[in-house]
């Protein structure tokens, strides 16, 4: 089960914003919490916001472990740029692009029994070392004279 919070139209740049999305990308719920309380950057509040509400929904319309979640999914799209001017000497304007983040953010559900499981398959699929031949090959070792003049 997965479970899907998005949140749009956040003023800080995508570009200041996908630094704190690289941080808990994968991560289980407990460590992306724990991260995002000690990061000093804006957009952590924003993040850490949008986590809780996201294990919130889960715990309560999904009816999902919170121990059990983990970040599967984290990106931060572009959202749309607030223009502005800036005037400047001699009747000029100075162009002010605000930008603004559209973060999407999913969390899935963490089996650990069935990860284990698929751990001992991939073991067994795995296949033997090559075994060498009974008979061992022979290199050339004749070498050739040259002759002397």
């Amino acid at each position: 089960m997965e479970v899907k919070v998005q949140l749009n139209n956040l003023r800080t740049a995508p570009r200041k914003t996908r630094l704190v999305a690289d941080l808990i990308r994968g991560k289980t719920l407990a460590q992306a919490r724990q991260i995002l309380s000690f990061t000093t950057n804006k957009s952590a509040r924003n993040f850490l916001k949008l986590l809780n509400s996201a294990a919130a929904s889960a715990k309560n319309d999904f009816k999902l472990d919170e121990n059990n979640l983990s970040v599967s999914k984290v990106f931060v799209d572009e959202g749309p740029k607030l223009k502005r001017w800036h005037p400047m000497s001699r009747g000029r304007a100075f162009p002010i692009i605000k930008r603004t983040s559209h973060i999407t953010l999913a969390l899935s559900e963490i089996n650990l029994s069935v990860k284990k499981e698929a751990k001992k398959e991939n073991k067994e699929i795995k296949k033997p070392a090559k075994e060498k031949s009974a008979k061992p090959k022979i290199k050339n070792t004749k070498k050739k004279v040259k002759a002397k003049k």
